[in-house]
């Protein structure tokens, strides 16, 4: 295996936009990276790029010292060692399990014992060896999800490209989906690239998180880097559920604050200097009888806690959580002990 490197990748398919724009990334050696922007921002093209499903209209993409693209020339997906993992399986039904996760064997001229080795190897590997023998119209949609991840598994990929995999899963099947994938990342030791417009699934999963929109390459960083310090209001909204301010602030450092240093900015008392946009997450909006005063606008449920929308007496929105069920219009004096300016 060997890092992947994009060097200011750009596909144009001729719309008036580049899909992906000059973009450019290392992929480290076993890592796990997220690709992670709204619906049309060229993440998915990215990965048909590197998948060689797509050819760059301008830069590169290696592999190691080996080149897989550029504007002249494209190595064919099937002899880039790579696998990919679709939204939907993309399994044939008229084959067994075991079939399905062995033909990339049979492509390659793989048989007799070796066959039945890498497949009951990966078949173990994603806890479905008990289902070889049936079809996949038998199976679960999270056991179909695992047949798609042994296929990967049994050709040893030096790279996984996974296509928003969980998009069609309910809520707790891609709870238990994530630890598969987490499981597959370890016990493979391939590099991972998935793509995703949720957020969740992105932090959850990835070593990096790589934000992209319009096509372009806005961060990337480790999860709780990139979710603590977003760079710029693009990132700072994609990523959890905060609330960005515009405050005048005084300075332009530190651009991490607690009470003492936002309190002014939200009282406004005596700063004259630049606008400044200020993310603050929910779960740092706490209830304080020395803080300031916001009306609740909403109050809405959520299980194992309330979300309150609160009005600052400008008229700006924060987003706080609850234990207890406080009601609209009431009045709330809360602290803020962490904001991050963008």
């Amino acid at each position: 295996m060997a890092k992947l490197t994009l060097n200011q990748v750009t596909k144009d398919f001729g719309t008036g936009r580049p899909a992906v724009n000059s973009l450019s990334l290392d992929v480290r050696e076993g890592g796990f990276l997220a690709l992670l922007g709204p619906s049309g921002c060229g993440k998915t093209t990215v990965l048909r790029m590197i998948a060689g499903f797509e050819q760059p209209t301008d830069g590169s993409i290696h592999l190691g010292e080996r080149l897989l693209a550029d504007a002249s020339r494209s190595l064919p997906p099937e002899r880039r060692n790579m696998a990919m993992v679709f939204q939907s399986y993309a399994l044939w039904p008229h084959m067994s399990v075991a079939d399905n996760v062995g033909y990339p064997l049979k492509v390659r001229g793989v048989t007799g014992r070796p066959y039945k080795e890498k497949v009951r190897h990966a078949l173990a590997a994603v806890r479905l060896d008990a289902y070889a023998e049936r079809r996949p119209a038998e199976l679960s949609g999270g056991q179909r999800q695992r047949v798609a991840l042994a296929r990967c598994l049994v050709t040893s990929p030096d790279v996984v490209l996974l296509d928003e995999p969980l998009a069609n899963l309910d809520r707790h099947l891609k709870q238990e989906m994530e630890e598969t994938f987490r499981e597959f990342h370890q016990r493979s030791g391939a590099t991972m690239i998935y793509v995703t417009h949720d957020q969740s699934e992105a932090m959850a999963l990835a070593s990096d998180v790589a934000v992209m929109a319009d096509g372009r390459l806005l961060q990337i960083a480790a999860p709780a880097d990139i979710y603590a310090r977003p760079e710029g209001r693009v990132v700072g909204g994609l990523i959890g559920r905060g609330t960005v301010l515009k405050l005048r602030s005084a300075r332009r450092e530190p651009r991490l604050f607690d009470w003492a240093g936002i309190e002014p900015m939200l009282r406004a008392e005596g700063l004259d200097g630049e606008e400044a946009e200020v993310l603050v997450r929910p779960e740092d909006v706490i209830a304080d009888p020395s803080g300031i005063t916001c009306r609740v606008e909403a109050v809405l449920f959520e299980g194992e806690r309330y979300a309150l929308r609160l009005a600052l007496r400008d008229g700006q929105v924060l987003r706080a959580y609850s234990r207890e069920s406080v009601p609209p219009g009431a009045q709330l004096a809360v602290i803020i002990r962490s904001a991050w300016r963008l």
